[in-house]
């Protein structure tokens, strides 16, 4: 998503299908919901709570729900009881997830700019600006479905 390298891509390549791809979205709005995380921890300790809640929850909210310890769902059970910021933007990045099951670039674009639409709504910073990235390379980023997200191009 590096403007200088796809700017490279482009002249270099004018006619490939340029796809960015999920390993990289996903790192992106797991950065996110660790950023809000880390906002929060910060703020709960400023204004003096006690009970440190989010205490080794990092991996509980980045990792994807199949690949969780038993210990850490556990752990994230727990935490979801609270009304705390991590735990809006944890349902974002899981349903951002469902966007790469859909398998035309159609309906994936109507889900996400619903998604978008929502996320926007969160109120959450990181998350928006994660929107806001999502917003400037959706073409590219819908591109993964014209190649039918398994690397085999379409014939048009």
């Amino acid at each position: 998503m590096w403007k200088p390298y796809l700017k490279v891509i482009r002249k270099k390549a004018p006619l490939a299908l340029n796809i960015l791809d999920r390993f990289h979205i996903v790192k992106k709005i797991t950065e996110a919901v660790n950023k809000v995380r880390v906002e929060e921890v910060k703020r709960l300790r400023r204004e003096g709570y006690e009970e440190d809640v989010l205490k080794n929850t990092k991996y509980c909210f980045l990792k994807n729900p199949e690949n969780l310890t038993e210990k850490q769902k556990l752990k994230l059970d727990d935490v979801l009881q609270y009304n705390l910021k991590t735990v809006r933007a944890y349902p974002l990045k899981e349903s951002f997830q469902l966007f790469w099951n859909y398998k035309s670039a159609f309906w994936a674009e109507w889900y996400l700019k619903k998604w978008c639409n929502r996320a926007m709504r969160s109120k959450l910073d990181p998350i928006k600006d994660f929107v806001k990235t999502i917003r400037r390379h959706q073409p590219l980023i819908l591109n993964w479905f014209k190649a039918k997200k398994t690397g085999e191009f379409q014939t048009q």
